[in-house]
């Protein structure tokens, strides 16, 4: 057995997979970078070391640094977590080389299903049904059109290199053809160092079906059973669950078999998930699935496969690279009762969900009955704009897919976080929406619902009054009578808006200037302004303000020019994601202040917008 272990990755999963290691007895070390010095991955380790800059292109993505701190600290093994280097076949290969046990399959494996067009041909040179679509070698974009023509509207564009929902766009009209592929290809360049693209047919209501796959050196191959990956928001997963909902006795034989059969092909070794897409709108049959892609590492959401099989993935991982056999076979694996994941994200859903960084003065999260949580930050840590957004795994089992959903969706009502914000609130009404109760989800039910879903809740006039009364002398709060209406109306500042408060009780304030309200996953921040109501809130001035670090990369309007409210005014690339910036109202562009290629910091003035005259 492996006796020390290396994490190549930071946060969530690098505290994931130190986690398990401890309990097994497994020394383990740390890397980090400048803005992780204090993170919590480093500090749960046995030994951190340090390998660069911010910047994940100067520190986690520099394999050579990696290798370089494994040797020098003694670690056998590198384990890479997911994303970064994890399905990196270069990578994989210089640990072997040096000596290092590789904790994931053989680089031949992440070689054959690294590129989405080959590992399609492979499959279905071994059975594998897969959805018709364009995986040739000429790019030139013209062709790229014409063969999506060809495969007919609605099509998706994705890069061959792709992951993570990065590198793939929806395109319903071949006049929106060209745009989505020039962003498409840039978004891969950026991401992925490879614009090559392929394109395939867009399923009509298309559930996304994933079957986690297991194996060992020993030739043995098994499945965990499936996850149901549907409910997504622009392709990043939002909400996992397993096992899939609707999901009959031999479509899930068909599905399963299906996945280890792609898993033998590549003579697989560790863990791996085999994606499908499967046409939903008349139930999951097994003639109507197809498959996507391999991923040939650990998926964010392993845990719900954890929580129904009573598997370790993790320990099966450090097992298998130890050269041990699988600890099960298949028909010692069973599916016990349901679980559901929610992705916890830095995020501000009513600002479009642009990712929030800062100090987090307040982080509390709700673990209730059967609860677990995933996470990689800490109260009096900070959420950087260096990574992904994603600072916490919420999950719930529960006997029956109904007790893990409630149970899911009472753990992010009871977590509180300031003053980042988060998007609790918005996975709360995911979890409550009739469609998703009903387990009939789809991958674009957001797209469709979103804005209903991802409006800025309120606080309760209870919990306000509540709130308010601990912001106000006594002295200024008498004269009230059972069931007679206020005399006395506070105005305060709920979030910097000006909202009045009816006081219907004594004053309990000792001094204190603002609170935090806390209700259904979202916190506020209650001020005291004024105490006779007449206090007034400015205009919105119309500025364009950069939300956090980033590169402008599309500047789409002029100084002078007329624009409507929700217009596209520019494009800003952060936190490795495309944020676009809109226009707040119907107005003028008053002032532009940045050019494509321009790198701003947070909360630099872009551009400023003149409202039109009622």
């Amino acid at each position: 057995m492996i006796q020390s272990l290396l994490i190549a990755n930071r946060g969530e999963i690098a505290c994931r997979v130190i986690r398990t290691a401890r309990r097994m007895g497994i020394r383990t070390v740390a890397v980090y970078s400048d803005a992780d010095a204090k993170a919590l991955h480093v500090r749960s380790a046995d030994e951190a070391v340090h390998i660069g800059p911010s910047p994940a292109a100067e520190s986690y993505l520099r394999g050579d640094r990696i290798i370089e701190a494994a040797l020098a600290s003694g670690a056998e093994a590198i384990h890479p977590g997911y994303g970064f280097l994890s399905e990196n076949a270069a990578f994989a290969q210089a640990v072997i080389d040096a000596g290092l046990f590789w904790v994931g399959p053989r680089p031949a494996s992440i070689e054959a299903m690294g590129l989405k067009d080959a590992a399609k041909k492979l499959m279905a040179a071994v059975g594998v049904p897969v959805t018709p679509g364009y995986m040739g070698e000429n790019q030139d974009p013209d062709v790229l059109e014409a063969e999506a023509g060809k495969i007919g509207y609605p099509v998706l564009i994705k890069a061959v290199a792709g992951g993570g929902g990065k590198g793939m766009r929806l395109v319903e009209r071949a006049a929106d053809f060209a745009d989505a592929l020039a962003s498409c290809q840039r978004e891969a360049a950026s991401s992925f160092g490879n614009d090559h693209v392929l394109i395939e047919k867009y399923i009509q209501s298309p559930r996304h079906i994933e079957v986690q796959v297991f194996g060992d050196s020993h030739g043995n191959v098994v499945h965990l059973f499936e996850r149901d990956c549907s409910l997504q928001r622009r392709h990043q997963k939002v909400i996992e669950e397993a096992p899939a909902p609707g999901m009959d006795a031999a479509t899930r034989e068909a599905i399963c078999a299906a996945a280890v059969r792609a898993a033998r092909a590549v003579d697989y070794q560790g863990a791996g998930t085999i994606e499908f897409i499967a046409d939903g709108s008349k139930g999951l049959s097994a003639d109507r699935i197809w498959f996507m892609e391999m991923n040939t590492r650990l998926q964010v959401e392993h845990p719900v496969t954890e929580e129904i099989t009573g598997v370790d993935l993790v320990e099966w991982q450090l097992r298998v690279a130890s050269g041990e056999p699988l600890p099960k076979r298949q028909g010692e694996l069973s599916i016990n009762g349901w679980a559901m994941e929610a992705r916890l994200y830095a995020e501000d859903p009513a600002k479009g969900f642009l990712p929030s960084i800062g100090m987090l003065e307040l982080f509390e999260l709700g673990e209730g009955q059967g609860g677990r949580i995933d996470t990689g930050v800490f109260e009096g840590g900070a959420v950087t704009p260096f990574y992904d957004p994603m600072i916490a795994k919420l999950i719930a089992r529960g006997d029956t897919r109904g007790e893990a959903r409630e149970r899911l969706s009472a753990m992010l009502g009871d977590s509180a976080v300031w003053p980042v914000r988060t998007n609790a609130a918005f996975l709360i009404e995911a979890l409550g929406h009739p469609d998703f109760v009903a387990g009939k989800v789809d991958t674009g039910l957001i797209g469709r619902d979103g804005e209903a879903l991802s409006a800025d809740p309120e606080p309760s006039a209870e919990m306000l009054a509540d709130a308010a009364q601990a912001l106000v002398p006594p002295t200024l709060v008498q004269g009230f009578r059972l069931n007679a209406p206020s005399r006395d109306v506070a105005t305060f500042l709920l979030d910097g808006e000006p909202v009045e408060i009816a006081l219907a009780g004594q004053g309990s304030c000792e001094g204190e200037t603002s609170v935090l309200v806390a209700e259904s996953g979202k916190v506020w921040q209650l001020q005291r302004w004024r105490v006779d109501g007449a206090g007034h809130h400015g205009a919105h001035d119309g500025e364009i303000l950069s939300p956090m670090p980033g590169k402008v990369i599309a500047v789409e309007v002029a100084e002078g020019q007329a624009v409507t409210k929700g217009q596209k005014l520019l494009t800003l690339e952060a936190m490795k994601m495309e944020h676009t910036l809109t226009a707040p109202f119907d107005g003028t562009v008053a002032q532009l202040t940045v050019a494509a290629g321009d790198h701003v910091q947070v909360e630099a003035l872009l551009a400023r917008i003149e409202p039109s005259e009622e």
